[in-house]
């Protein structure tokens, strides 16, 4: 199973250069509506503008604009060097939630927010995690 996940945004543009930053690589798709990033075989990420999602699924949907800028979702990602992805996301304009630190789970996490809101964890294999029997 191939897993696409969709962020809203505000301005397609910008969030394609911002994530193109952070994740240094190039979209696999960018056309009007729709940015890709491959993040894995069988993982994309997707960025679609918030008022061409209300075009696509009508009025039925809640005011996807309004809520722009407020956390609904959060882009957890497993990576090798945590600290070099959180550092680049905040050089990139991101607003930092909390710098890079073991967590109880057996990660090394840090937290920052895009600007659109959305929750962007860079985690890695805890170094302490031997220490803590995983």
């Amino acid at each position: 199973m191939k897993s696409h996940f969709i962020l809203y945004v505000a301005n397609q543009k910008t969030s394609a250069r911002f994530y193109s930053r952070v994740l240094d690589r190039e979209p696999s798709l960018d056309v009007p509506g729709m940015t890709e990033f491959a993040l894995a075989e069988d993982a994309i990420l997707g960025l679609m503008p918030a008022s061409g999602v209300k075009r696509l699924l009508g009025d039925r949907l809640p005011d996807l604009e309004a809520g722009l800028g407020t956390s609904k979702a959060e882009l957890y990602l497993l990576v090798d060097d945590a600290a070099s992805y959180h550092s680049r996301a905040i050089a990139c304009g991101a607003r930092e939630l909390s710098a890079l630190r073991s967590r109880d789970w057996g990660h090394d996490v840090a937290y920052s927010l895009d600007s659109d809101g959305h929750v962007l964890a860079f985690a890695q294999a805890s170094r302490e995690a031997g220490e803590l029997g995983r």
